[in-house]
């Protein structure tokens, strides 16, 4: 199985530095050691779609270690049936390569909201140069146009993908870098204000955009609930479902297309109600309607 030596301990601090950030204790205690975190990696993608995180870690880990995938040889997949070797051999692959190597089957029919910006960004409708605010790992989503990157004072509008890794937190913050700046158009890839990461929430680029509107600045915003992005992936005849667990982009976005929706009701707003007889009520405090709804995303 895999040994502590045949990773960087600086990778592995990292993880495991992440990993302490859960109050879950079977993650705290559990996942301390490389082979637990890859053995935990190779059950997870028995049970779910793992290509986000796996492409998250790519960026940040990656950059790090080129050589963490080599790590996992022929005598660790000999270990496993052969499911789960397949399983295994199949998350490397994402992990190392990226989406970018996976057949374009899975991809063709998929549409972002960071995807439909950088098509509007290409054709350099709000301007050439632009100031990223966002996290580090959000570079890759601008690689084409790395080169019209430029700093605050200068640029053409702000791209916002998110917060800064040092100020997640910290909307205050943000109020203060951006008072002089209003003046500039602020690009949105995400509209939504929170989401929650298991028992963890955490701000958006949504909750930036709010902070930049209300200090009189203007922002353009891409995805739910703005229609541009649905015009992106489907035409008007076509019978569509919506599923979401945002009343405010999911559900709202269905509602502005007149399309059916399903709201996952155990998300965003979980803590916003305590039964389903007060889910009503919550709907009509987002001024939305919900043809069907379901606990958790099941199929």
């Amino acid at each position: 199985m895999l040994n502590r030596q045949d990773v960087s301990q600086e990778v592995i601090d990292r993880i495991i530095e992440y990993n302490q950030s859960f109050p879950d204790p079977r993650i705290t205690e559990n996942l301390t050691e490389p082979s637990q975190i890859m053995e935990f990696f190779a059950l997870l993608s028995q049970l779910a779609d793992v290509t986000d995180f796996c492409n998250q870690i790519a960026n940040e880990i990656l950059l790090l270690n080129p050589d963490i995938c080599e790590c996992l040889d022929a005598e660790t997949l000999a270990d496993l049936n052969p499911d789960e070797a397949q399983n295994l051999e199949d998350l490397l692959d994402i992990i190392e390569n990226g989406l970018s190597k996976m057949d374009k089957k899975y991809l063709e029919h998929v549409m972002t909201s960071g995807e439909a910006a950088m098509r509007a960004i290409n054709q350099k409708k709000f301007g050439k140069t632009f100031y990223h605010l966002g996290p580090a790992r959000d570079i890759s989503v601008f690689e084409k146009v790395k080169d019209n990157r430029t700093d605050l004072q200068s640029c053409d509008f702000i791209l916002c993908t998110g917060l800064f890794d040092d100020y997640d937190n910290d909307l205050n913050y943000y109020k203060n870098f951006l008072l002089k700046h209003v003046s500039k158009k602020l690009i949105c890839t995400n509209p939504d204000l929170i989401v929650h990461r298991g028992s963890v929430e955490e701000l958006c680029a949504g909750s930036v955009a709010k902070v930049f509107e209300d200090l009189g600045g203007e922002v353009i915003y891409f995805g739910k609930p703005h229609k541009e992005v649905y015009n992106m992936c489907f035409g008007p005849n076509e019978k569509v479902l919506a599923i979401g667990d945002n009343l405010r982009t999911d559900i709202k976005g269905a509602n502005n297309l007149n399309i059916d929706c399903i709201f996952i009701s155990n998300g965003v707003h979980r803590d916003e109600y305590k039964d389903t007889s007060e889910l009503k009520s919550l709907l009509k405090k987002y001024k939305v309607k919900a043809n069907f709804y379901q606990k958790e995303l099941k199929w």
